[in-house]
């Protein structure tokens, strides 16, 4: 049988999606980011509209963690120069840039790994060598968490390790992975602010988490923690993981609940006098800007919202269900139309295959969206990388059901053993962009043409 194309129409609706995706991305491009937020005028460094006489500094050290490290290091080093005394920034694999003044540690997400661990020794070494009269720069951003493991004591990196694989897998949200984290790592939750006191701090943050809440952000390194031990018990129960998480990591989250060992630093604590946080970038500026250009490529266009979150299949299922509407009678607008959401949805990982929340996205959408004429969907991943793969995410459209069927495959079977990669690679519709050196979470693009 021959191999059904691509028509015209959704090749353009494709073409249009990407470029909309683009768009949204390039609004939280990380080093204008900072450069938009933070100047500098002769000798003062203004961030946020607060001055930093740079001349009452001993040493300005920039420390940090999280996937757009380098572009955002190599704005402050235009700011700053030979000002810094000494920088260290944890980053994802290949997530490089040339710098003068700050070393770049690559180590491993969204599993934590040995370069990691020893990328945030070396970060906490740094953070405690500052003094009363310095500056520190803390830059953070999306993949944070993973990047800067530093197992509390008596805990190994593989019990982090594997920790964090059952959280991923078990379908828990964002703000409850890094609920445990905190509670189980020397230096999220404020801890890296701690060791910096009584130093200045100032954090700049790319937010990758729903609602932007700044003690969730890479685990809150330099933020007060409103989460508690408790709390991790609870999330523990929520999923049945008592008996499946390592014992020595429950029983750390136990002892904590009961006091043996202190808890993370808390709002009004002394620690946090010297300390700003600025949230620099976040997820509804790629939003807006995506809307933006959707508009000019005249699309009636509406953004769902930026927080979107719960399990992938169902909020596939909803996307779709008003693009049908959209598509059937016109409302809540008549086509063309484009529908935009953000926000992180969570996949409850039951089978053995390959893929990641944004391809398993397109392939729940695909289903959905059978049977309707010129209808693509685009969801990604706006750093560029979408799980364990090297893709950002999927496209699915009008005919990918009918592309599959011509090759003998099984979308369903697909998508009950989570294999959405293999599926969407066979058909040559992933969407791969590499990385972008940003991350503010996901991008839905769903065009009626």
């Amino acid at each position: 049988m021959q191999k059904p194309l691509v028509s015209r129409d959704l090749q353009t609706l494709r073409k249009h999606a990407s470029e909309i995706f683009y768009a949204g991305v390039a609004a939280v491009e990380p080093q204008a980011a900072v450069k938009r937020f933070c100047s500098r005028k002769k000798n003062h460094l203004v961030i946020g509209g607060l001055k930093y006489n740079l001349d009452k500094f001993g040493n300005v050290f920039v420390i940090g963690a999280g996937k757009a490290g380098a572009p955002m290091s190599s704005a402050i080093e235009d700011l700053l120069g030979q000002k810094i005394t000494e920088g260290l920034v944890n980053v994802k694999y290949g997530h490089v840039a040339s710098l003068n003044y700050v070393k770049l540690i690559e180590a491993g997400h969204p599993v934590p790994d040995k370069n990691g661990r020893a990328g945030a020794s070396k970060i906490l070494q740094l953070a405690k060598r500052a003094g009363r009269d310095d500056l520190v720069i803390c830059l953070i951003s999306g993949g944070g968490s993973a990047l800067l493991p530093f197992p509390a004591p008596g805990l190994a990196l593989k019990d982090k390790q594997d920790t964090i694989k059952m959280l991923i897998s078990c379908g828990a949200t964002i703000h409850e992975i890094n609920t445990i984290r905190k509670h189980t790592s020397f230096i999220k939750g404020g801890m890296l602010a701690k060791a910096v006191y009584p130093a200045t701090l100032v954090t700049l943050i790319l937010s990758d988490v729903v609602g932007d809440d700044l003690d969730v952000i890479a685990s809150g390194p330099t933020v007060f923690d409103s989460s508690t031990y408790k709390d991790s018990l609870g999330i523990i129960k929520k999923y049945n993981l008592g008996r499946k998480l390592p014992a020595k990591v429950v029983k750390y989250l136990i002892d904590g609940a009961g006091g043996k060992i202190p808890e993370t630093p808390k709002a009004g604590d002394l620690i946090f006098e010297k300390t700003r946080n600025h949230v620099i970038g976040s997820s509804i500026e790629a939003i807006k800007s995506a809307k933006q250009k959707a508009e000019g490529l005249k699309y009636n266009t509406v953004v769902l919202s930026s927080m979107i979150e719960g399990e992938t299949k169902e909020a596939a299922h909803f996307h779709c269900a008003i693009a049908r509407e959209i598509a059937k009678t016109g409302l809540p607008f008549p086509k063309p139309a484009c529908i935009i959401s953000g926000g992180e949805t969570t996949v409850n990982v039951a089978g053995k295959g390959l893929g990641g929340r944004n391809q398993e996205f397109a392939l729940a959408a695909a289903l959905e969206i059978a049977g309707l004429e010129n209808t693509v969907v685009l969801s990604g991943g706006t750093d560029g990388t979408d799980g364990p793969t090297d893709a950002a995410g999927a496209f699915a459209d009008s005919s990918t059901l009918k592309r599959a069927s011509a090759k003998g495959t099984d979308p369903l079977q697909y998508l009950t053993d989570n294999d959405s990669y293999n599926f969407f690679s066979e058909l040559g519709d992933l969407f791969i962009t590499g990385p972008t050196n940003t991350n503010v979470m996901d991008l839905r693009i769903i065009l009626i043409g």
